[in-house]
Order: structure tokens, then C-alpha cells, then sequence
């Protein structure tokens, strides 16, 4: 019997089609690309370039806003009438409003002292200041420590009270909504809020009260938040540059021109009338202070933002828990995006500008578009050309306009603007986890109340280290989606080096460096 190959019983047309299998799929591609891809591709590019035009005009808008309001608008003392309250001694201090302080915390082992401390330290008459501890920690030792700091100033004449609740329900709001049920905080007139990292001043009281007491309709002084760990690491200082530009321009811009702004949770006095009038804390999303504001500013409501006023905060310092810290602060905006804008729409308290303001500009614009056009115009859709040289970026939407909208971002933080091409870098990876929380806020998906406390060192950042600590666990370091991306666009930029035109393979190759930094999770080990 003649010997039978494997040849033998594979069908001639299989083995061609072997052989062939690169050219069909080739000519797959090209039946497909032409009326499909190309089409698709374009219509996103059109997408992109709108959405990079809106970005670029907001950002124009309130640069030239701030100019203005830098040169030409009154002070927030002159416009409110700020006068320091006079120190009656007769009276004993009775001219002075009784203030609640609220210190939320929860498992807060390395800064509890310092903000109870702190809160301990205001310059307030004693009988006019009551303190308020919200333990809702779940290890009893340290729910043992607070309630012992707080005994341990309790016993020094401060009226400190500890607090705690069963069940965490709520989280943040419900232990803020739990505390001004107390039957002492009736007589409370303000409530100051510190989350358990800040440290006020002991003049922060004598410097917010008083914008109240000559304005009825003031329901909130905001104070802006300054970083005591900037310099620790890059990711430090990566923060810094962001969040300096949210306070410097886009909250000084809001108070000025709309007396409204996104209470930022802590590091705030409010008006407890208008924190009831407006519906109290709601924990319906995971930005219950941003809720609050835009309630409260729907009832007419007016807020200031006190750039000078400043409180010392901890920026977190290790990647785990800025990914947490962003996913809450990009998917929470979102989800009260969908939940309010037709209350907003409908809403006729205030006016037509400035429900403008806050839809578009402040919600739509800030909170939903500048994260989406960052990742899929500069991370998915610009490296998508490279493969499809049909489709075409014009070089101001490729360039100038980030180019524009990264400089004045830059404003905030002058003394990093060597670091702004690396921010840049650091950003687009981050807009790739801000858009999928967004995503989630938006469709109200299954993360959508997700609620992880920052994780915050303290003074433990003193003593740390600044050698890059390479403990290696898979769950805490790995992030495969910021690798995928990474090796996406090194063969882009490998195929861009040898077959492009446009020379993008500089960008996506330094792009390629920071998805990978990020995807093993070394951004925080970096100083």
C-alpha cells in the first residue's frame, strides 16, 4: 500500500488558500476601507476637530475672562463688604456667628492629629465653635486613636464632639447630612468642612465669616487649596499643574462673572440655611459637594471663591490612588450631568446666561468633552490616520490648537513649565481612564457609585524614601489597558517612522514611554 501524506488529504484549495491567506485578507481590507473605514474614520476626525474647537474656545474664553477680572473687577472684600468682626469684650464674644466644623474621616491613621489639631487651633471664641468629628473608620484601633485625640483636646476646654454611625451608608454625605442632625448644630449659623488631610490656618474663620454677614444670599466662601507634597514625586507635580489651573482660572472666572463654582468638598464654609433650603447632602452620586452647589445655585443661591485664603492639603502620591481619586471626580460630574441637566433646563430661578454657563461651559465642556477629546482625538483617532493616509488631521487641529490649550493651562503652575511637555504626555494618559469613568457616569453603569477614600501619608511622606520602590503585585501595578495602548501606538509609531509622511512618530513614541510607565504603574515612584 502506497504511503499517504499528510499532503494528500488536505484539500488543493485549502492549501491555496493557505498560501494565500495574506493576499485575501489584503484584499479584504481594501473591498472594506473605501466604503467603510475611511468614511468612518473621516466622520471621527470631523468629531474630534469640533470637540478640540469647543475645548479651545472655552479655554480662550476664560483666559480672557480671568485678564479681565485680574484687571478691571473688584476684589471678592470690596465686592461683598468684607469688615473684620469687632472683638467685644463686654459682650464676650457674642457678636461672633456660632461655626460647626465638620471633619469627615475615615481609617485616616497618618493625619488625624493634624487636622483635628488644626480645627483645634482656630481663632474663634471657644463658646462660639463647635467641632465635629465623623469618624466612619472600620479598624477599631484607629476609631481608638481618634476618639482619644479628640478626648485629649475635649480636655483642654475645646468643644470637640466624636461621632460615629453603624453603617457607612452614604459615605461622605451621609456622615455630613448624620452630623447636622445634632441637636446642638441648631444653633449653628455656618458649617466649615475639612476633609482629614487639611489644615487650616487659625485666622481661617476671621478671614471667611465675614462675607456672610453683610450678604443674606451668600451660601458658600471657598478656599483654594495649597499642596504641602507637591514636590514629592512627578505625579505630584503633575496634580499640582492641574488642579492650580482649575483654581486660578476656572473657579476665580465662575465666582466672578456667575457667582457659582463647584464646591470642591472640603476647605469650605457654607451658609447651613442654604445647605437645607437647597435639599441637604444627597448621596445619589459620588459627588455630593458639586450636587449640593449646583442645588444650591438653582435656588439663587451666590458663592465667592477666595484665592488668597489658602489651606494646606496632601495631593495623593501613589498611583493606585490617584486612578481611584480620578475615576470618582471623572464618572461622579457625569453621572450628575445626566441626573440634573433637565432640572437645570427647567429651572427658573436664575437666568438664561447662566444656565448657559453651567450646562455647557461647566458641565458639557469642562467635565464630558475635555476628557473625551484628549483620548480619542490624540490617543485613538490622530494614530488611526497613520494606518488609513487617506483620512486627513489638519495641522491646526493636530497641533495648534493643543499647542494653544496647553499653554494656557500652563498659567497656573509657572514654576513647572519645563515639565509642560511631559504633563502633556501624563494627561493623555490619564484622559483614557477619566473618559472610560465618564462613560460609566454617563449610562449609569455598575462602577457609577463606586467610592474608594484617597489614600493620604501625612507626615509618613517626610520619611519617606526618595529611592523608586519596586514591590511588584500584579493586582496594585499591572494595568493592561494602558499596556494595550502602549504597544497600539509603538507599532504606530514604528510604522509611521518607516512609511508616513506627517512625522508623528516622535510624539507617539514618547506617548508610547508614558502608556507604559503608567501601565506598570512606576508614574508615583518618579521624582
Amino acid at each position: 500500500m502506497a504511503q499517504i501524506s499528510a499532503k494528500d488529504l488536505i484539500p488543493n484549495s485549502f492549501a491555496m488558500s493557505r498560501e494565500d491567506i495574506a493576499g485575501q485578507l489584503g484584499m479584504v481590507w481594501e473591498l472594506i476601507k473605501a466604503p467603510l473605514i475611511v468614511p468612518v474614520l473621516r466622520l471621527s476626525v470631523y468629531v474630534c476637530l469640533a470637540m478640540a474647537l469647543m475645548l479651545f474656545m472655552e479655554r480662550v474664553y476664560m483666559g480672557i475672562v480671568i485678564v479681565l477680572v485680574k484687571l478691571f473687577w473688584q476684589k471678592p472684600a470690596k465686592r461683598y463688604n468684607w469688615q473684620p468682626i469687632e472683638e467685644d469684650l463686654e459682650s464676650g464674644g457674642s457678636n461672633f456667628p456660632i461655626v460647626l466644623v465638620q471633619i469627615p474621616m475615615y481609617n485616616e491613621k497618618e493625619v488625624y492629629k493634624i487636622s483635628i489639631g488644626a480645627a483645634c487651633g482656630l481663632s474663634w471664641p471657644a463658646d462660639r465653635l463647635v467641632i465635629q468629628v465623623l469618624d466612619d473608620s472600620t479598624d477599631p484601633v484607629i476609631k481608638q486613636m481618634v476618639e482619644l485625640e479628640c478626648q485629649r483636646w475635649a480636655s483642654k476646654g475645646v468643644n470637640i464632639v466624636y461621632q460615629i454611625r453603624e453603617t457607612r451608608g452614604g459615605y461622605k454625605a451621609g456622615a455630613l447630612k448624620e452630623g447636622l442632625k445634632r441637636s446642638y448644630v441648631k444653633h449653628c449659623e455656618f458649617v466649615a468642612i475639612f476633609d482629614a488631610d487639611f489644615r487650616p490656618e487659625p485666622d481661617f474663620l476671621k478671614r471667611a465669616i465675614p462675607y456672610f454677614l453683610r450678604t443674606p444670599d451668600l451660601a458658600l466662601v471657598q478656599a483654594r487649596w495649597r499642596f504641602v507634597n507637591s514636590d514629592e514625586c512627578l505625579l505630584t507635580r503633575m496634580q499640582e499643574m492641574s488642579l492650580d489651573y482649575h483654581f486660578t482660572v476656572e473657579q476665580e472666572v465662575g465666582s466672578a462673572t456667575h457667582a457659582f463654582f463647584g464646591f470642591n468638598g472640603t476647605a469650605g464654609v457654607w451658609r447651613i440655611g442654604a445647605i437645607n433650603e437647597a435639599g441637604g447632602w444627597k448621596d445619589r452620586t459620588t459627588v455630593e459637594d458639586m450636587d449640593l452647589a449646583v442645588r444650591a445655585s438653582l435656588r439663587g443661591w451666590k458663592f465667592v471663591y477666595l484665592g488668597d485664603l489658602q489651606v494646606k492639603s496632601e495631593l495623593p502620591s501613589t498611583f493606585k490612588a490617584f486612578r481611584f481619586q480620578q475615576h470618582r471626580w471623572s464618572c461622579g460630574p457625569a453621572n450628575l450631568f445626566r441626573k440634573m441637566v433637565m432640572e437645570i433646563v427647567r429651572n427658573k430661578k436664575v437666568r438664561f446666561w447662566k444656565k448657559v454657563y453651567v450646562i455647557y461651559s461647566f458641565f458639557f465642556v469642562r467635565k464630558i468633552i475635555a476628557h473625551m477629546v484628549t483620548f480619542f482625538f490624540y490617543c485613538v483617532v490622530l494614530p488611526l490616520t497613520i494606518w488609513i493616509p487617506e483620512v486627513h488631521v489638519p495641522i491646526w487641529g493636530a497641533v495648534y490648537i493643543p499647542s494653544v490649550i496647553t499653554i494656557l493651562n500652563s498659567v497656573g503652575t509657572p514654576r513647572s513649565i519645563h515639565l509642560l511637555f511631559y504633563w502633556i504626555l501624563f494627561e493623555n494618559v490619564m484622559s483614557m481612564h477619566r473618559t472610560k469613568a465618564t462613560f460609566i457616569g454617563l449610562l449609569e453603569a455598575g462602577r457609577a457609585n463606586e467610592w474608594v477614600v484617597t489614600e493620604k501619608l501625612g507626615d509618613a511622606t517626610k520619611n519617606k524614601s526618595k529611592k523608586p520602590r519596586f514591590t511588584f503585585k500584579i493586582g496594585d501595578r499591572l494595568h493592561l489597558l494602558e499596556l494595550g495602548f502602549a504597544v497600539f501606538l509603538f507599532v504606530t509609531g514604528c510604522f509611521d517612522f518607516l512609511y508616513g509622511k506627517n512625522n508623528y512618530f516622535v510624539y507617539l513614541w514618547l506617548q508610547t514611554i508614558t502608556f507604559f510607565i503608567a501601565g506598570f504603574g512606576y508614574i508615583g515612584t518618579i521624582v
